[in-house]
């Protein structure tokens, strides 16, 4: 009986040792099979695949060498926050005012939307958090307070993310762009907003028609162009932060549909109390000093007053929701406000490099290398980010059996019938994500630097590779 029994422990044993060693091998020529591709001449290709449960290396293929992420940045920046912010944090935005309310119900002082980086604030994507409802709960808290006209201002205050909106390492075509969208204490709308424009025949000029909402306080100078049909979207948004004149330039397709384009907002937290000040005045409370922010106020060598009364807390979505969404839209925002919250809440300056810093620190003491997770942002946009396969998949290693990992998990979008984040810049493609093989969870990231050719084509032979995984 006990031979019996022993035999048949050796014979799973063995069973296991050789489909691990089958997997392997069927990697090892899928791999191999991708690096030899034309795509690849010039190519870095790297991948790890790591088991779940035990830590085992299943597969590692140039697996320390630091390669640009792209957008799976943001899986190491969600696991972070996870661990350093818990699953249930929430911003705090403050609505409140300055001076005093006299019995006429006249507020001689200004009124202070101090923002504390929550990135959700007037977003479509939430229920309760779109741009009219956050503008009624003001609305309704200065009603309440008995405030029918404001002898003063409406202030947007961002200082507590600092005056560097868009992280060093960004190129100047992204900023400008809804992509390219910098943080701030402040956000309001995901800080972009829609271009409407009219086609006509090829090589002519393309003028704006209108923007989605209206912008009175921006002005727009088209030098794009009208491209033959079957060319897509080349547009590009170029202002500077705190801009006011914004140049399109690009091609754009007769046959694209959508005709319009999505592009940052250059002062989010003005925008937030501009919209504030237009919704007070067209119910009939006016505001006699418009809308200010931080950034404008500091143009005319002011400071921006702290709230002396608080009328309204708004809290956030769970940092749960925030990453659903940041991870299956990529929202490039979500992720830098993200790694200056987790500096601000680890007691530092809620800066983007410090935000690295307490990244970086806080993977050390968990046995990670910094050298290997060489960031120099939070979402992946910058080319200068540099992480190795390992270190990613190692990341995502640890996120099994945490409290947040299913939330984590259901975050990641499904391509290729897998679930994982996907990343793409110039000549760049990235997956990492999780599969199970025959009843073992795998973990995994590849990347592909210095492709050459359609990005359609090395996407293809990427998922051939990881095809091997199912």
């Amino acid at each position: 009986m006990k031979i019996r029994q022993l035999l048949i422990i050796s014979f799973l044993f063995f069973g296991e040792l050789a489909g691990a060693q089958t997997l392997q091998s069927r990697l090892q020529t899928a791999f191999d099979r991708l690096q030899r591709d034309s795509q690849c001449k010039y190519a870095s290709v790297s991948l790890t695949v790591l088991d779940t449960k035990t830590g085992e290396t299943i597969f590692a293929a140039n697996a320390n060498m630091g390669l640009a992420t792209a957008s799976t940045l943001k899986t190491i920046t969600s696991i972070t926050a996870f661990n350093i912010l818990g699953k249930d944090f929430q911003y705090q935005t403050q609505f409140g005012y300055t001076g005093f309310v006299d019995r006429g119900g006249t507020l001689n002082g200004d009124i202070i939307i101090k923002g504390a980086g929550d990135p959700t604030l007037g977003s479509w994507r939430y229920e309760g958090r779109k741009e009219n409802e956050v503008l009624n709960q003001m609305v309704i808290a200065l009603q309440k307070a008995g405030i029918k006209k404001i002898n003063g201002r409406v202030i947007g205050d961002d200082s507590i993310f600092g005056s560097q909106s868009i992280p060093d390492g960004w190129i100047w075509m992204d900023v400008g762009n809804y992509y390219g969208s910098g943080t701030s204490g402040l956000t309001w709308r995901e800080n972009q907003f829609d271009i409407k424009f009219k086609t006509g025949h090829v090589d002519s000029p393309i003028s704006v028609l209108r923007t989605v909402p209206a912008m009175p306080y921006l002005s727009f100078k088209s030098e794009l162009l009208n491209a033959p049909s079957g060319t897509g979207d080349d547009a590009y948004a170029y202002l500077p932060i705190g801009g006011k004149l914004m140049y399109l330039r690009g091609t754009y397709a007769q046959d694209e549909s959508k005709k319009a384009i999505s592009v940052a907002v250059p002062d989010p937290a003005y925008d937030a109390a501009y919209r504030l000040t237009d919704t007070l005045q067209r119910i009939g409370i006016m505001v006699s000093g418009g809308a200010e922010s931080t950034g404008s106020l500091t143009v005319k060598g002011q400071s921006t007053p702290q709230i002396a009364q608080n009328l309204a807390t708004i809290l956030s979505p769970t940092l749960s929701k925030i990453v659903y969404w940041l991870n299956q839209k990529s929202i490039n925002l979500y992720a830098e406000q993200l790694l200056k919250t987790i500096a601000w809440k680890s007691g530092k300056q809620p800066t983007t490099d410090n935000g690295v810093e307490v990244e970086q620190d806080f993977w050390k003491s968990r046995g990670i290398d910094p050298h290997s997770l060489n960031v120099v942002d939070g979402s992946g946009l910058s080319p200068g980010d540099r992480v190795t396969t390992m270190t990613m998949a190692t990341v995502l290693k640890s996120a099994r059996g945490t409290d947040w990992f299913n939330d984590f998990y259901e975050s990641l979008p499904t391509y290729n019938n897998m679930k994982m984040k996907s990343g793409s810049i110039l000549n760049v493609l990235t997956y990492a994500g999780y599969q199970t093989h025959n009843g073992r969870e795998l973990c995994f990231s590849i990347m592909v630097n210095n492709f050459n050719g359609s990005s359609k084509g090395v996407k293809e032979k990427m998922f051939r590779v990881l095809d091997e995984l199912k």
